[in-house]
């Protein structure tokens, strides 16, 4: 049995799928549009688990309008700035967070699960919040779209938003072989080890030869979240289980010094808290495939640029909007509203989540001369003339300069369009 909305509500349907971010910041402006929306996240329940993540440029207008920013800057991880090690644990650089920028340590730093369950908050008993089930398979029609769920059963809506992860399978469903990727060849193992006495509120981060690096962030929760990262060809590492994982990062760490024994060994003992990804940037050659689109990372992942989680607000926003504008009581004109979402986010999401060519060996070279070069440029970079001319430039966020469009749904929201840095 196929499960419509009731005749008496003329409201358009949503489903929206992935419970982490984008998902609760779409079902949220979704509903302030007008539409009935369904939230549904394959987990058994909400994810609470996950690293530090922050907001930049225009994604704090964002969450001005949703009247949460006071409460995401509250919830901050208490991390400090970044101070680059040596291998021996000398420290020889850093750059403290300035009030008001964003450097490498953004304004608001908060972990992924504590920013999933305050933007979840904001639709609680407004909006179906769903879990344990995704779609399997889908049937799209002139006037809506018919998924399969993994429980069995059917349901048909106006709109699917697919606000999955990179890995996403629903829009490997919708788009099939159309889903490419650009290699960064680099891996990064996350986990939250304990905290001891040593540690501090510091990002500290360890850059070693055979482009290898080793990064240790505080949080508020009294743990530490730790991430091993390196470069290497694609050898399908992230889909192995958690033990053969261990066996590589323990194989090619070795001998790397700091607290990299540390690391591997909290690793080893917190597998619930542990996942390694190999962050190649998806491409797509559109961002819709009929009544279906796809927003965050599902839609345009690239790395760690720092830029993913204000995409995904900055992209649920403007989808909102634009839906909002081409919508005439329960009727859409969802090709305009995906076509001009499209014209405003793809140049925004192509410029802050492609990194310099070459940005990977860069920042993790392989040789001991290479990693001389990186050390004399992180102790330039953190002299403050040097570091507020190039430090735009170096953390690839050109899209500093992206006017947030005003939509009249968010007319009496706190947020002034532009630039909303700050």
């Amino acid at each position: 049995m196929t499960r419509t909305r009731s005749q008496d509500d003329e409201r358009p349907t949503v489903l929206v799928t992935g419970g982490s971010v984008g998902g609760p910041a779409q079902a949220w402006a979704l509903h302030r549009a007008g539409f009935a929306v369904t939230l549904m996240e394959r987990a058994p329940q909400m994810r609470e688990a996950g690293q530090n993540v922050d907001i930049r440029d225009a994604g704090h207008a964002v969450l001005r309008a949703m009247g949460v920013r006071a409460e995401v800057k509250a919830a901050s991880t208490g991390e400090v700035g970044i101070r680059y090690y040596d291998h021996r644990g000398e420290p020889y650089a850093e750059m403290p967070t300035i009030e008001g920028s964003d450097g490498p340590t953004a304004e608001l730093e908060i972990l992924r699960g504590s920013l999933s369950e305050i933007l979840l908050r904001l639709t609680e008993g407004q909006v179906e919040h769903r879990y344990g089930n995704h779609i399997t398979a889908l049937d799209q029609g002139a006037d809506g779209v018919e998924v399969e769920l993994a429980d069995g059963s059917r349901e048909r809506y106006d709109l699917v938003v697919v606000a999955e992860g990179r890995n996403s399978t629903t829009r490997d469903l919708v788009f099939g072989d159309e889903v490419g990727t650009i290699s960064r060849g680099l891996y990064i193992a996350y986990g939250t080890i304990e905290r001891t006495a040593g540690d501090d509120d510091w990002w500290r981060w360890m850059t070693a030869r055979d482009s290898r690096m080793v990064g240790l962030r505080p949080d508020n929760k009294g743990t530490i979240r730790a991430n091993l990262g390196f470069l290497a060809p694609d050898l399908g590492l992230d889909r192995l289980g958690h033990t053969a994982q261990m066996k590589v990062l323990r194989t090619r760490f070795a001998g790397v010094g700091w607290e990299t024994d540390r690391i591997l060994d909290g690793f080893a003992v917190a597998p619930e808290e542990f996942y390694m990804e190999r962050t190649d940037k998806v491409v797509l050659p559109t961002y819709s495939r009929g009544r279906v689109i796809v927003v965050g990372d599902a839609a345009w992942a690239g790395g760690p640029t720092g830029m993913g989680t204000t995409l995904a607000l900055v992209g649920a926003y403007v989808l909102a909007g634009e839906l909002d504008a081409a919508r005439v009581g329960a009727t859409i004109d969802h090709r305009r509203a995906f076509a001009a979402y499209e014209r405003i986010i793809r140049p925004y999401a192509e410029t802050v989540q492609t990194p310099p060519p070459g940005n990977s060996r860069t920042v993790m070279p392989r040789t001991t001369w290479g990693l001389r070069v990186l050390r004399t440029a992180h102790r330039l970079i953190a002299k403050p003339a040097v570091r507020e001319r190039v430090e735009h430039r170096l953390l690839s966020r050109a899209g500093k300069d992206f006017v947030l469009p005003s939509y009249p749904i968010y007319a009496d929201a706190p947020v002034t369009a532009g630039r909303g840095v700050g």
